[in-house]
């Protein structure tokens, strides 16, 4: 593997970060046993692991952080950007504000809290508009071309489709960086863990790398419209249900706007594109061209 690809590995902001990959397995593990389901036997099989689609998504996974290092970064504003923007926008519009009268711990929950939400909900918004808008679908596609799914699943992303996120996480972070400073003063912190927050740290801690495998794992139902458990990620990736359960981590958007699908009304599943797409995707070459072929070819007719 790619020396550079590692650092994936070893950083806590990244998916596949190892204490997150070893959490998941831990749960795999425990919840195959209570279960003692059959169809579990795959998850030890060459048959998923080494499946072509897998293969690919590891191809993918090494080109990807050259993709981003050097197509993507230049190119999307940074939070910090955003907020200095936002803070002087509201200053020169509005007067210069301060309040002291919430204590710093307050403060810092409040950020915490209002961080992790609006970054949930424009997620959720920017997920569902790939599905929707005709010219976006088109590249998110290359992510439901998998047949199989497994964590790496997680990086198979059009880097289109990364530069959109990349703008929707400076957007969306910067501007609420951006208010906290004009009301409350430069001096923010989140309460998070090795430099995670809090938040997206323990959802990942607790399997969210289950939400790319075939591991069945489902909470509660009365849990499941509050929160997406990696089944209901799962039913998202299967073909009848694309147009459901587009929520990162909380479900109350998939709730509220009329997406929410929950694990106990899907049995079965079948995963990636229409047969005779799949070809489509099944290369390197494919998973970045195809998306701009298509959009060529229809622009011709």
């Amino acid at each position: 593997m790619d020396f550079f690809a590692l650092e994936y590995f070893v950083n806590p902001n990244k998916r596949v970060y190892w204490g997150f990959l070893l959490s998941s397995i831990f749960i795999a593990f425990v919840y195959v046993y209570l279960k003692k389901d059959s169809s579990s036997r795959i998850l030890f099989s060459s048959k998923l692991w080494w499946h072509p689609s897998a293969r690919l998504d590891y191809s993918y996974f090494l080109i990807s952080y050259f993709i981003k290092l050097f197509m993507i970064y230049p190119v999307v504003v940074s939070a910090k950007t955003v907020a200095l923007a936002v803070n002087s926008t509201m200053s020169e519009q509005f007067g210069y504000f301060y309040t002291n009268s919430f204590s710093y711990e307050t403060i810092m929950i409040l950020y915490t809290i209002t961080l992790f939400t609006v970054s949930d909900f424009t997620r959720y918004w920017t997920h569902r508009f790939l599905h929707t808008i005709p010219f976006l679908w088109h590249f998110h596609k290359v992510h439901h071309s998998a047949k199989v799914l497994n964590p790496l699943t997680f990086y198979r992303v059009h880097p289109i489709e990364n530069i959109l996120f990349g703008f929707r996480y400076s957007l969306s972070i910067g501007v609420v960086t951006g208010v906290f400073i004009y009301f409350f003063g430069a001096m923010l912190s989140v309460y998070d863990i090795f430099g995670v927050n809090i938040f997206v740290f323990l959802f990942s801690l607790l399997g969210s790398n289950l939400r790319h495998t075939h591991v069945k794992f489902k909470y509660f139902s009365w849990c499941e419209k509050w929160l997406i458990s990696p089944y209901m990620h799962q039913i998202h990736h299967s073909t009848k249900h694309f147009d459901r359960n587009y929520g990162g981590y909380l479900a109350i958007w998939d709730r509220v706007f009329n997406t929410l699908t929950l694990s106990k009304e899907v049995k079965t599943m079948k995963f990636g594109l229409r047969k005779e797409q799949m070809s489509d995707y099944d290369s390197l070459f494919k998973l970045i061209c195809t998306p701009f072929l298509t959009l060529i070819q229809r622009k011709k007719i």
